[in-house]
């Protein structure tokens, strides 16, 4: 019963033994992995196809992700072509394009990142003394209206075209792209940079108002101007309007008084009591006054 059990035993051992030397055999693969069968240390091939694969059961298997990664380390202090000290914040997106010169140069992905940030940072912080700061914080679009790049648009493509081709031949990694996502000030340096912005700021605005003042005082003037010759031209037109008022005036009295000599005298003696006097009047005149004749002796 003994030997019968031992048997057994070492059946079912064999056959766990079996079965994970089976199971050892295969491996599965995604669609968005690289496979590297490794044997004793040594590459034996790269799977790059999804599915189910056979190794030995000597053999081990490394898997990478092929997507596209992100490198985000944090912000650098760099200096300008000016002498100007800035805190550059930038990105790398990569991916392995190489499987094998990846594997046996950086080994995996920390590798991978730490090789970028030796390239790519160090050709970053050599292209940055190409610029001066005035260039690289101007105020623009990424794109201007006219298709002009900016200054921080060239410099990203220029620290990637310049890495790409080492990226690849070093280290089996496909450099897409490297981005600037933020220029700052180191802190020891903000109070006296926001300092001068305020003085320049503030001596642009005191500019334009001195010429605001030019222009408003200008058009003052000139308004001035054009108000006395306006006045001028109405003043004449008035005086001429009124001189042939008074001379069509004195026509129709000289018509009137032709007519009638001792009627208009009449008239206007009429008007002239009107004008003279009202019931607060007094007027002491002499009996043979010409002023009082209409009234001590009527018309004659």
């Amino acid at each position: 019963m003994n030997e019968l059990a031992k048997r057994r035993m070492a059946q079912v051992a064999s056959a766990v033994v079996a079965v994970l030397l089976i199971a050892r055999c295969f491996f599965t693969v995604d669609e968005t992995e690289w496979a590297m069968v490794v044997r004793f240390g040594k590459l034996v091939r790269v799977v790059g196809d999804a599915g189910l694969h056979l190794r030995l059961p000597i053999d081990s298997v490394r898997k990478f992700d092929k997507r596209l990664q992100i490198y985000n380390p944090p912000a650098t202090e760099m200096l300008t072509g000016d002498k100007k000290n800035l805190v550059v914040d930038a990105f790398v997106v990569w991916r392995i394009a190489d499987p094998v010169r990846f594997l046996q140069s950086v080994g995996d992905n920390l590798g991978a990142e730490a090789r970028l940030h030796d390239l790519v940072w160090s050709e970053l912080a050599a292209a940055m003394g190409n610029y001066e700061l005035g260039r690289l914080v101007a105020v623009r679009s990424e794109v201007a209206d006219n298709g002009e790049r900016t200054a921080l648009t060239e410099l990203a493509e220029s620290v990637r075209e310049r890495c790409r081709p080492n990226a690849l031949r070093l280290y089996g990694i496909e450099l897409v792209d490297v981005r600037l996502k933020r220029l700052n000030f180191p802190e020891q340096n903000k109070e006296a940079v926001f300092a001068r912005m305020r003085a320049e700021r503030e001596r642009i605005a005191k500019r334009y108002l001195a010429e605001g003042e030019e222009i408003a005082t200008r058009i003052k003037a000139e308004a001035d101007r054009e108000k006395e010759r306006i006045l001028a031209d109405a003043y004449r037109q008035a005086e001429r309007i009124k001189g042939e008022g008074d001379a069509e005036a004195a026509r129709i009295y000289g018509q009137a008084f032709s007519r009638d000599p001792q009627f208009y005298k009449m008239l206007r003696t009429l008007d002239a009591y009107k004008k003279a006097m009202d019931d607060k009047t007094t007027v002491v005149l002499s009996s043979d006054s010409e002023f009082l004749r209409l009234l001590t002796q009527g018309r004659k």
